[in-house]
């Protein structure tokens, strides 16, 4: 976390006359912190995230959104440590043995917690995995992924009683995708980006507890707690537009620490609410239920139900 080349004490630890080393440095925050201090300061950075955007109760019952990765997976542990009921739910996306070993860091955690998530297969729901789904649609297999997940997050949700789905975006995902939303002036999106999208036209409350927290405090987090975590990226993501403004943002934060959370936080405060106000004539389309499945969907046909008619008549057509 930049600036450790120095032997530091913890500076919790010093102020009560006590000499421990710390294990990290977090320059943007002036803070050198022991293994019990950097855990306790992380998790009441959240508990303080979650109050602050009131994302959830304790009553509440959460559905995470876990894929695998440190992120999703230490959102999962730390809300079930800070005593939260939340659960988590994987999507299997076929994608070869990326996906198995995904599901098992997932069934590893879920262990560890004392909770069996809930796991849905593609292929079964469906009919296909993503490398076969992207060759039928001809779209790139970020967006296809994204629909399914959307689809399938809601529709479990929605089955199990589940108000809130909790996601594990950083603050490097919602500074650099703000900056290139800016730089593109998808209005769409910026009137919804926001850490907490409500309830709203059949689908669950989403948020986002860990976005005051970068993807290397996540990632110490999860080592020093013995987080089990993939480290593989997926090998059909189309992540290259992702990563460039991703480089754009690490290269003015090392010029100028702090710039990620004053970029992101300052436009919550002042801009976001400018473009939210003008929600309604910024968002196409209005939403209905799907004829087939029931779900949201801005076509008379939701977009999972029509894939699946396309592999049907695919099949149908195989055979004949």
């Amino acid at each position: 976390m930049g600036g450790n080349r120095r032997r530091r004490l913890c500076q919790v630890c010093k102020s009560k006359g006590i000499r421990r080393e710390a294990v990290v440095y977090m320059k943007e925050h002036r803070l050198a912190l022991c293994k019990e201090h950097f855990t306790q300061w992380f998790e009441k950075r959240v508990s303080e995230t979650v109050k602050e955007f009131q994302m959830f109760k304790k009553s509440e019952k959460i559905l995470v959104a876990v894929s695998g990765g440190k992120d999703s997976q230490t959102l999962w542990y730390v809300l079930n440590k800070l005593g939260y009921n939340a659960d988590g739910f994987f999507i299997h996306l076929g994608i070869g043995d990326y996906s198995d070993e995904s599901m098992e860091k997932v069934k590893e955690l879920g262990k560890k917690l004392g909770k069996e998530p809930f796991i849905v297969g593609l292929e079964e729901e469906v009919g296909a995995g993503i490398p076969l789904l992207q060759k039928l649609v001809g779209s790139t297999a970020c967006s296809i992924c994204g629909r399914l997940k959307r689809h399938h997050f809601n529709k479990v949700a929605r089955r199990f009683g589940y108000k809130v789905v909790a996601t594990g975006h950083n603050l490097d995902d919602e500074s650099s995708s703000l900056l290139a939303n800016l730089v593109n002036w998808n209005t769409k999106y910026l009137a919804k980006k926001y850490p907490v999208l409500p309830e709203e036209n059949g689908f669950p409350r989403k948020v986002k507890p860990l976005v005051k927290l970068t993807e290397e405090q996540i990632k110490f987090y999860a080592d020093l707690n013995g987080i089990p975590y993939t480290s593989r990226t997926c090998p059909m993501g189309d992540t290259a537009n992702l990563h460039f403004y991703k480089e754009i943002m690490n290269t003015i934060e090392n010029h100028s620490v702090g710039t990620k959370y004053r970029f992101y936080f300052f436009y919550l405060k002042k801009v976001f609410p400018l473009f939210n106000a003008l929600k309604e004539e910024l968002t196409e389309g209005t939403l209905r239920e799907c004829k087939v499945c029931g779900e949201p969907s801005p076509s008379e046909v939701c977009f999972v139900c029509k894939l699946k008619m396309k592999l049907g008549n695919n099949s149908e057509n195989a055979k004949s």
